[in-house]
């Protein structure tokens, strides 16, 4: 195993497996939680107080965000289908959590899903997520009974 420094390049690590700074290795993770509970009646994207940062060693690793949003909740004819992952104020996807009800009230749950983001920084980068409701009749929620989100972020070499 060679490792290569240079002081123009900085430290090169080696292609292949055995090492810390190989291609497809973690490098490091990062998991926050939130359980306070979140309520909206508006279809305006509102935080749902989820949120981590991370501080990429490279700026070609890629950040895999693992997102599991816990306690969602929608009340009279709403149609909860209004979750998303961002990146500082960049939206990088829409999550899961459809559910809809006419009459009552309809817990769904957990969302959770997964993307892998190329953030091509070494400065801190923050990841969040967001909701809405997809009209104006009654209220949705996260966290609902105090449920707890999660987020991890996970650098990868490439």
């Amino acid at each position: 195993m060679s490792l290569i420094l240079d002081g123009s390049a900085g430290v090169t690590f080696p292609s292949g497996s055995g090492t810390q700074g190989a291609q497809s290795k973690v490098l490091q993770v990062v998991q926050a939680t939130y359980s306070t509970q979140t309520q909206t009646s508006t279809s305006t994207f509102v935080t749902t107080g989820l949120t981590a940062s991370i501080t990429p060693i490279f700026s070609t690793s890629k950040i895999l965000v693992i997102v599991n949003q816990s306690g969602l909740y929608t009340s009279g004819s709403n149609l909860f289908n209004g979750l998303q992952l961002l990146r500082g104020s960049t939206v990088l996807a829409a999550l899961g959590g459809t559910g809809s009800t006419t009459a009552g009230n309809l817990y769904i749950s957990t969302a959770s899903s997964s993307y892998l983001d190329s953030p091509a920084t070494t400065s801190s980068t923050t990841y969040s997520t967001q909701f809405k409701s997809t009209n104006n009749n009654g209220a949705v929620g996260v966290q609902i009974g105090g449920e707890t989100s999660t987020i991890t972020l996970m650098e990868i070499a490439t």
